[in-house]
């Protein structure tokens, strides 16, 4: 599949990127529901309305097959990548294309001047291995806490 364009995200692309996340993070393994499209429309606005939002988007024959929703993060070396939520359409899962989004992704990020992409994940999710395959690291000593 050698029509793959990645482009930045951008407002006008939000309803097709709540279609996109709706029908990949409502079927297996996450099996997700939401309270309804509004909370999601909600979720992606105030990315938008976040003024460290940087996001991006993977075109497949002119349509959104992929996305990365996410911010720059301050850090003391400068600025990072954090990915919030990363999909790919599940008809294109397991086919070497999320892999091709994240390098794209690299390759723009590096070009924000940003130092690196940091994201959660969870161990037991297939989604681990994936990002582990395209050489990022659990960081070890880390733990999430919440309140």
């Amino acid at each position: 599949m050698d029509n793959l364009i990645v482009t930045r995200m951008e407002e006008t692309m939000m309803e097709a990127c709540v279609d996109l996340f709706i029908d990949t993070f409502t079927r297996p393994p996450w099996n997700d529901v939401y309270e309804s499209r509004d909370q999601l429309s909600d979720f992606f606005r105030n990315h938008f309305a976040n003024n460290y939002f940087l996001g991006y988007v993977l075109l497949v024959n002119g349509e959104i097959k992929g996305l990365s929703l996410g911010m720059k993060k301050p850090w003391i070396q400068g600025l990072e990548y954090y990915i919030d939520e990363f999909c790919i359409h599940h008809s294109l899962q397991g086919q070497g294309i999320g892999s091709r989004f994240i390098r794209a992704i690299e390759v723009e990020v590096k070009h924000e001047g940003l130092n690196g992409i940091i994201l959660l994940t969870e161990k037991e999710n297939p989604a681990f291995k994936f990002y582990l395959d395209n050489g990022f690291q659990e960081l070890e000593g880390m733990v999430i806490v919440g309140k």
